[in-house]
């Protein structure tokens, strides 16, 4: 039986995690048993992102991990998404992503000069696209920079805006009682995110109501 575990990432809460759910009906289209499925909302230049170490801790000798792209799994410079990809592998398990070709069939059934070959070919190819996934991240970082700094030059830069949306989430799920853990997991954030949020969002209940008594 072919064993799979789904890692689906995305950077921001404005991101969707739902297109990426239909890695997994492809998944099963294609066979896969699917052992779990990690969702995450983080940056890929993290390597201590929770559901992914959660997920490389699951793992079992023979199983392969799926993701939509390279880059879901690491955005992370060379050296790191190499040592990333190396405790995949450490765990007996492989990727398939697509846009990174697969050549362990034939691995397999080659040897000598051959096996060589393509085992140098396959990490050349693994080695470009985290590499290229990490160059569009920088790229999007300078653009990123450019534009506050042009922002800034023009008096039109007021900072980043909040994410309301995050924080409606916390309020609603701290307020019907979840557990900071909880809600940090169901909201796709961090634990001192939640703590934060509702210190603020209880410290305004308590001036409004102080505010209403004086009245």
């Amino acid at each position: 039986m072919n064993v799979a575990r789904l890692y689906l990432r995305v950077s921001t809460d404005e991101q969707d995690l739902t297109r990426q759910a239909d890695i997994e009906h492809s998944a099963r289209a294609a066979g896969y048993y699917i052992a779990g499925v990690y969702r995450e909302k983080a940056s890929g230049a993290r390597a201590d992102r929770p559901e992914l170490l959660r997920m490389i801790a699951d793992l079992q000798p023979g199983e392969v991990v799926v993701a939509e792209k390279i880059d879901r799994i690491s955005r992370l410079p060379l050296a790191e998404a190499e040592q990333l990809v190396a405790s995949i592998r450490s765990k007996g398990a492989k990727l398939a992503v697509p846009g990174v070709v697969d050549l362990s069939d034939f691995v397999a059934g080659a040897d000598g000069v051959a096996r060589i070959v393509l085992e140098s070919v396959q990490e050349l190819l693994l080695k470009l696209a985290l590499q290229m996934a990490r160059d569009d991240y920088e790229t999007r970082r300078e653009r990123q920079r450019q534009g506050v700094h042009l922002a800034k030059a023009v008096g039109k830069y007021a900072g980043r805006m909040p994410d309301t949306t995050t924080h409606q989430r916390i309020v609603m799920l701290r307020g019907i009682g979840q557990t900071i853990k909880r809600t940090a997991e169901l909201a796709g954030c961090s634990r001192s995110q939640v703590k934060r949020i509702w210190a603020i969002h209880l410290a305004k209940t308590q001036a409004a109501d102080s505010d209403l008594a004086a009245q």
